[in-house]
């Protein structure tokens, strides 16, 4: 789109996507899993971007996130994009603020296309053609919303009245209205003014600032700093966190588009969804006769409109309906289907009781590679590790705990002390309690290995990193 259209891609990547758990957990969250295809939602994000025109996007996540987020910017050929860590989550008016003044640094004034990591988009064409049609009015000074075409009284989303229509296929935001009744959502439905309300944005990065300046002047000037004093590490830009935490935790909705007079709403059909509980998915995901949905080792038998999600043993179901069953290696949820935006409460039980299932997976990914739990007892624990080729872990030591290390696949390069040496598969060694060590991977092929850790305390939090490739020494 060139010249004064250039179009910038801003992804807003901070979601963690509460009512998906267990599948979706804090140090893993929804955008990152890959839900109806090989791709994960984040991934499918980028790519429905092909054939627009556009920059390489500017990214927004939670510095935890940062090397699983580079990783899936990798596989798709997108390592090239632009990724600001966040160090704590502010909602989306202040993640889009440093993002568009970022953009803003080399002179230029581009036009931002905002877009949650988390949605799904299956008619690509018509949602190319909406943003072509944003873009217009975003040229002329408007902030442009995407309002989704309703095809049921959802109770679930916020909704947008249109008012004058303003050319371009768009239309003067007449008001915002909060998540319905089912009563109301259906005279929304049959009035045809309302559409859902998408968290989807066009407008001028300029205009946006200019905006923020006059209905959220401390959110910009918060913005501002965490921006000016950022620092750049490894392919990252880190914000400043002290400012950044300086800034009112509002959304785009709140902060500017329910305030300006400059809102417009651009009718969107393309089979939408924000994937916001497991009915949604459901919805997007392919079904049999019966209506159920059934991933991994699933077996059915005169059961109608479940969904059963299995990542690693045998589920089955006889007689039942209107359920949503996932397993996972740590943790089973059976949930009926019209309660499955409740899920949450179980996140939020999880979080009271400090339950490790909230935040992580059995897996772990790291930067090198992974670790995943096999086993755990009183003074011991046994790991699966793999490390991706030419990959390192720090070089750190233990207070509390001694690690076996066996080589199953691969080539082990072990560092111990002043010592280097190589293990072959089959191959074992022992790293004993406050010990420098370190581990590499020096082949072409990934290296799995088999840990087992004893000592009197074995949290993750007992390392001591004396040097590390990935800025966490």
């Amino acid at each position: 789109m060139g010249g004064e259209s250039l179009l910038q891609p801003v992804i807003l990547c901070g979601g963690v996507g509460s009512r998906l758990w267990p599948l979706s957990r804090e140090l893993f969250p929804k955008q990152l899993l890959s839900l109806l295809n090989e791709f994960s939602l984040l991934q499918n994000t980028i790519l429905r971007l092909d054939g627009l025109g556009i920059s390489a996007p500017f990214l927004v996540c939670n510095e935890k996130h940062r090397f699983l987020i580079a990783e899936q910017l990798r596989e798709v050929d997108f390592s090239h994009s632009h990724v600001l860590l966040e160090p704590v989550g502010r909602n989306t008016a202040p993640a889009v603020a440093v993002a568009a003044l970022q953009a803003m640094g080399g002179g230029v004034d581009p036009i931002l296309l905002v877009l949650p990591a988390d949605h799904v988009i299956h008619d690509v064409s018509a949602f190319h053609l909406a943003v072509s049609k944003a873009v217009a009015l975003a040229v002329t000074g408007m902030l442009v919303t995407f309002g989704i075409v309703p095809t049921a009284p959802e109770t679930g989303y916020g909704y947008i009245l249109r008012g004058e229509a303003l050319g371009e296929g768009g239309y003067r935001v007449g008001r915002f209205v909060e998540k319905p009744s089912h009563e109301q959502a259906e005279l929304y439905l049959a009035n045809g003014d309302y559409f859902w309300n998408s968290g989807m944005f066009v407008f001028r990065a300029s205009r946006y600032i200019s905006e923020l300046e006059r209905y959220a002047p401390e959110m910009l000037a918060a913005c501002r700093e965490a921006v000016s004093e950022a620092r750049h590490d490894l392919s990252f830009l880190r914000l400043d966190p002290d400012a950044f935490r300086r800034s009112p935790d509002d959304s785009i909705d709140y902060a500017i588009m329910e305030k300006t007079l400059h809102a417009a709403v651009v009718p969107l059909s393309a089979g939408w969804s924000d994937i916001g509980s497991f009915d949604a998915l459901s919805e997007c995901s392919p079904q049999d006769h019966a209506g159920n949905t059934a991933l991994g080792d699933v077996i059915l038998e005169g059961s109608s409109n479940c969904y059963v999600n299995a990542s690693g043993r045998l589920v089955a179901l006889i007689g039942v309906e209107n359920l949503v069953v996932v397993e996972t290696p740590d943790a089973i949820l059976v949930v009926a289907r019209d309660a499955v935006q409740d899920v949450k409460k179980i996140v939020g039980t999880l979080k009271a009781q400090g339950r490790d299932e909230l935040l992580t997976h059995r897996r772990v990914y790291r930067p090198w590679g992974y670790y995943e739990g096999i086993d755990k007892g009183r003074r011991y624990q046994v790991k699966r590790i793999g490390v991706n080729p030419a990959a390192s872990l720090s070089l750190q030591m233990h207070y509390h705990r001694a690690e076996h290390w066996i080589v199953v696949s691969g080539t082990a390069e072990v560092t111990y002390d002043d010592k280097t040496f190589l293990l072959s598969e089959n191959e074992s060694t022992y790293i004993a309690l406050g010990q420098k060590h370190r581990l590499r991977n020096p082949g072409k092929t990934m290296l799995e290995m088999i840990e087992v850790q004893s000592g009197s305390y074995l949290g993750e939090d007992d390392i001591v990193r004396f040097e590390d490739v990935y800025g966490r020494s």
